[in-house]
């Protein structure tokens, strides 16, 4: 019973769960199974992909559709290789400032995941503080941040680490907490102290959930660092976003949109395989 509850509860990285391939909420396996499909599906995935981006272009075209109010796709994708040069720059400013708070922010994350777990009255104290971090857009912080460390990668750093860290201490509390207990009393009677109970029980059965916060913090901390360039700054994505804007150069913008939507999409396939190959405990 208890392994049943914990199955319902605890996100599955094996590859022995729904194989219906339906996408949803709680089975995005189907997004990452592309080996999987059929000749037919996948030539069916492309052409409903061409049929989009050729239903656009020519919608542009014949409606006659201003470029400063949306580019043709064609335009975009132009823009992206003749401009792509100019742009990796800031791509790797942007890469810098993720990296970095995300690091710090999980860190810090899982380390007080770990605390409030083994030392539950430390959560009466600093659960406010987590909330308020939760509830708070990091982005009305960043002026502040501005005026205080200037326009450099400190106020961006700061910024992607208080937006990335409570989603994985969440996350990852949840998973510590999550437990089938009488695999620890079990431990426990083979003499097992506190830290190896943590260390061999609680950490390999919440690695699931633990790696589902690093993929939200991750996430998470992308859209904060974008929206941190986009407050001040001369450098970064977010920055190619507001003076692109700024100049009416469309389809260097949606480039950029792009690239973005890219960067979240490898994020999540980077930690989803992830899972599958460390976290993959219940199979």
């Amino acid at each position: 019973m208890a392994d049943k509850y914990l199955g319902d509860n605890i996100p599955k990285f094996d590859n022995h769960g729904n194989e219906s391939g339906d996408v949803s909420l709680t089975n995005w396996s189907a997004l990452t199974k592309v080996q999987k499909r059929t000749v037919g599906e996948v030539i069916l995935i492309i052409l409903f992909a061409v049929c989009i981006v050729g239903g656009l272009e020519a919608y542009v075209i014949i409606y006659e559709v201003p470029q400063f109010v949306f580019p043709r796709p064609s335009a975009i994708a132009t823009a992206l290789f003749t401009d792509f040069e100019f742009i990796v720059p800031h791509l790797g400013h942007t890469l810098v400032e993720l990296f970095s708070g995300f690091f710090i922010g999980a860190s810090i994350g899982l380390i007080l995941a770990g605390v409030i777990t083994q030392f539950p009255f430390v959560e009466k104290i600093v659960a406010p503080y987590i909330l308020m971090l939760v509830t708070t857009p990091m982005l009305a912080l960043v002026p502040l941040l501005i005026l205080r460390f200037g326009f450099g990668y400190e106020p961006r750093i700061i910024a992607v680490a208080l937006a990335s860290g409570p989603m994985v201490m969440i996350n990852s509390a949840t998973g510590f907490r999550r437990v089938d207990l009488a695999k620890i009393a079990l431990a426990r009677s083979f003499g097992a102290s506190t830290m190896q109970i943590f260390l061999k029980v609680r950490v390999p059965m919440a690695l699931p959930m633990i790696i589902v916060g690093l993929m939200v913090g991750a996430i998470f901390g992308l859209l904060t660092a974008v929206g941190a360039e986009m407050v001040g700054g001369g450098f970064g994505l977010g920055n190619r976003l507001t003076t692109y804007s700024a100049t009416i150069k469309m389809p260097q913008f949606f480039a950029i949109i792009l690239i973005l939507s890219t960067l979240g999409i490898l994020i999540y396939l980077f930690f989803y395989f992830v899972g599958k190959k460390w976290a993959s405990w219940e199979s």
